[in-house]
């Protein structure tokens, strides 16, 4: 049996493109610390898995096991606090980012307090001085829980587009 996403109207999708949109714009504004506080939820599982290009017949294009980012809140809690001291090379200066979500299908969880969210998103990036924007696109499926009364990210797993990541580094949240 398909179960349908949530209406556009209804207020669970609502809150759950809210929450998808405020996310974006405190990672834009390379507000890490802040992100990692108000919205990510102590249990989270942020996945970002190798893709290979498959032929239909030997499945879906994903590594199992394989991961580009495999990082609980610790790990997330150790990048963003390395991006707030002068020792985050990877990052000095800051890319210039930009999250565009969209396609964002919401529908309730295993029980009252999840919701799964799928989104497409659109990752832009430029770096120091370049003149060609990095782009990275995909699809997230999000499981958001509600912890004290708001949402919180409890598991991300992003699907990304390509193969060959044409990047230097992958010091950006998605």
């Amino acid at each position: 049996m398909t179960v349908r996403p949530l209406s556009s109207s209804s207020p669970e999708h609502v809150e759950a493109t809210d929450f998808l949109h405020y996310e974006a714009e405190l990672l834009d504004r390379l507000a890490e610390r802040e992100w990692l506080d108000e919205m990510v939820s102590k249990d989270i599982v942020y996945q970002v898995p190798v893709r290979q290009t498959v032929e239909r017949a030997r499945g879906n294009g994903v590594v199992e096991g394989i991961y580009h980012l495999n990082e609980d809140f610790g790990s997330l809690a150790a990048k963003v606090s390395r991006n707030e001291t002068a020792f985050a090379w990877a990052e000095d200066p800051p890319s210039r980012v930009r999250h565009f979500i969209t396609n964002i299908r919401a529908r309730p969880g295993a029980d009252d307090d999840l919701l799964e969210v799928r989104s497409s998103i659109l990752l832009y990036r430029t770096r120091q001085d370049q003149t060609h924007p990095q782009l990275l696109g995909g699809e997230r499926f999000d499981t958001l829980r509600r912890e004290d009364g708001r949402l919180r990210l409890l598991h991300r797993w992003v699907l990304l587009d390509l193969t060959v990541i044409g990047t230097h580094n992958l010091s950006i949240f998605f």
